[in-house]
């Protein structure tokens, strides 16, 4: 962990500390990180083993990157034997797979908890999905980092790149659904295309919240410019009289 050479092996498993007090110091690491989940177990996970190994590939690549996640480096993140994580997931892409898999699931979750799905006030609700994109707290903040992580690792694995940008753009439609069905209530500025909207709306807050976790950019600023091109989708509104 330390990259300090490590023992020559003996009998049983190989070692994966140089010391006791390296193995302390990944201890502590592990109960220290922010995840970005909250350790709910997977559906048919009932030990919740494969989401505690997920979230330490989460860790990893969050610190590291995704290229330094090997089983070896995943298992002692999570704590556990190289075989049980060869037992969970049977390669290190599957690995890499279903952790993607388990994070999208787990943040759609956290999302919805936080919330408050009002169809009557869309702009709000709009303004709310936007900020899951920033990184906002601990938790948001990871999950961008892990997320970067797998974008650079998807250019080059088409089978990754299949999970991390599927066809079907759940997030881009998620948005154009809210606009388009705020413009057919009459509540955006006329002739408004909702897909190309949320296109923008979706690629901004997600290269805007990067800028933020390179400190290139403050959270405020950034909400400014949401709020900003929010003010212009919705300047039809005859509720509010934008």
């Amino acid at each position: 962990m330390c990259r300090t050479a490590l023992p020559p092996a003996g009998r049983g498993r190989p070692a994966l500390y140089c010391s006791r007090s390296c193995q302390a110091r990944a201890y502590r690491r592990r109960k220290q990180t922010p995840v970005p989940a909250a350790g709910r177990p997977a559906v048919g996970d009932p030990s919740g083993k494969r989401l505690r190994i997920a979230e330490a590939l989460w860790r990893i690549a969050a610190e590291r990157g995704l290229h330094a996640a090997s089983l070896r480096e995943v298992a002692a993140e999570a704590g556990v034997s190289l075989r049980s994580v060869q037992y969970h997931f049977e390669s290190k892409h599957r690995l890499l797979v279903d952790a993607l898999q388990l994070l999208h699931a787990e943040n759609e979750r956290i999302a919805r908890s936080r919330i408050r799905f009002d169809t009557a006030e869309p702009r709000g609700l709009l303004r709310a999905v936007l900020e899951e994109f920033l990184p906002v707290d601990a938790q948001r903040a990871t999950a961008l980092r892990v997320f970067a992580a797998y974008y650079a690792r998807s250019l080059t694995d088409p089978a990754l790149a299949e999970v991390f940008l599927p066809a079907e753009q759940p997030l881009e439609r998620l948005v154009a659904d809210l606009i388009a069905a705020a413009q057919a209530d009459g509540r955006t500025a006329p002739g408004l295309d909702p897909w190309r909207e949320a296109d923008l709306l979706v690629a901004g807050a997600v290269g805007l919240g990067g800028d933020v976790l390179h400190d290139r950019r403050t959270l405020d600023d950034v909400r400014r410019t949401l709020d900003y091109h929010l003010d212009k989708i919705f300047a039809g509104d005859r509720r509010t009289g934008r």
